[in-house]
């Protein structure tokens, strides 16, 4: 949807010093979740609001593989704790008396805040109603691969990098989301079927970044859990960047159409959990009335409670979504907000 020893001696680098000090500042009990922004996508992507579940890889009840033992880059992973936070807008409200009323109602700040931006936005200095202890996630859209790998946009990509290392603080940045999906015009689909293009893409970002000194940065991949289309050249795997590029691997999965969690997340967790922490940047849970919400909202914590290499979690928590009259925030009833506290107050959701 959308809107790093002493022998031998040598210096760390600031991307290590920014890692171990976020580590050392996770706080005991903390939670993340995933979210999106209002004018992102959802009603674009296969797995939003409105589309059929096109190219969804089939369930399986395989073992998950074994759990990541490090990663996350300069967000550091803590195998078995997952930070809850989200993406959050309501109606009505700043984002500072949003954070109140959920601060209030979960007894808990946000982990994880997800913020979005166009291509050619000035992307930010700092992050307005940040808690104290979360890491922002900047979901920053793409553009055509051709304006990138030919270095027409090697100065805004300069500039974005100068701008998030001001922040000053470790961050996740998630460039090109859902690119196997055909809603965006940075998926393969719209570039000529090149996956290749967006690997060049990708790495062509990643190289601008470490040149200008972004070292406060963690890259999450995050394509959506189903291609649209089904091809050989819109798989994870001819569209992943490569261990050496990627942080985190991330996913986005709503179940409009009914999908279970391990229908959602288990085949990117199967493919990449043993390489990589897993970040769920995008869910959301469709309310068909009675206790459905709630249940399902149970039903995705104990899910990531039987996959340790789950390490963030972002809600998408909002009723401002264009063109949808499902309200995607965690109080649309009483029993969901029930459950939503209860995963959030949870051991397993303490990173």
């Amino acid at each position: 949807m959308s809107p790093s020893h002493r022998a031998p001696r040598r210096k760390l680098s600031r991307r290590q010093v920014l890692g171990f000090a976020a580590l050392a500042a996770v706080p005991a009990a903390t939670v993340t979740a995933l979210q999106i922004r209002p004018d992102d996508g959802p009603a674009e992507a296969t797995s939003s609001p409105g589309r059929p579940a096109t190219g969804a890889p089939r369930a399986s009840a395989a073992a998950p593989p074994a759990v990541v033992t490090k990663g996350g880059g300069t967000v550091p992973f803590r195998p078995g704790k997952a930070m809850l936070g989200a993406y959050l807008d309501l109606s009505g409200t700043t984002r500072a008396q949003a954070q109140k009323l959920r601060r209030e109602q979960i007894g808990r700040d946000e982990r994880i805040l997800n913020v979005f931006y166009d291509w050619d936005d000035l992307l930010p200095r700092s992050i307005d109603g940040l808690p104290e202890h979360a890491f922002p996630m900047v979901s920053w859209r793409g553009t055509r691969y051709a304006d990138i790998t030919s270095g027409a946009s090697d100065d805004l990509i300069a500039r974005a990098a100068r701008r998030l290392k001001s922040i000053g603080r470790p961050l996740l940045l998630r460039w090109g989301w859902e690119m196997n999906g055909d809603w965006y015009d940075w998926g393969a689909v719209r570039n000529d079927k090149n996956a290749k293009g967006f690997v060049d893409s990708w790495k062509r970002l990643h190289r601008i970044f470490g040149e200008q000194g972004a070292d406060n940065v963690a890259w999450v991949w995050s394509p959506n859990w189903n291609s649209s289309p089904v091809a050989d050249w819109n798989t994870y795997a001819a569209l992943y960047p490569g261990d050496k590029y990627v942080d985190w691997v991330g996913v986005s999965g709503y179940n409009l159409h009914h999908e279970n969690p391990e229908t959602l997340f288990g085949p990117i967790y199967r493919s990449y959990a043993a390489r990589k922490p897993i970040l769920i940047t995008e869910v959301g849970a469709v309310d068909r009335g009675g206790r459905t919400k709630a249940d399902w909202i149970t039903l995705f914590a104990d899910w990531v409670t039987a996959h340790p290499a789950v390490g963030g979690v972002t809600w998408f928590d909002t009723d401002t979504h264009p063109g949808y009259t499902e309200k995607w925030r965690i109080d649309t009833d009483a029993e969901s907000l029930k459950a939503y506290v209860a995963m959030a107050k949870s051991a397993r959701f303490s990173g």
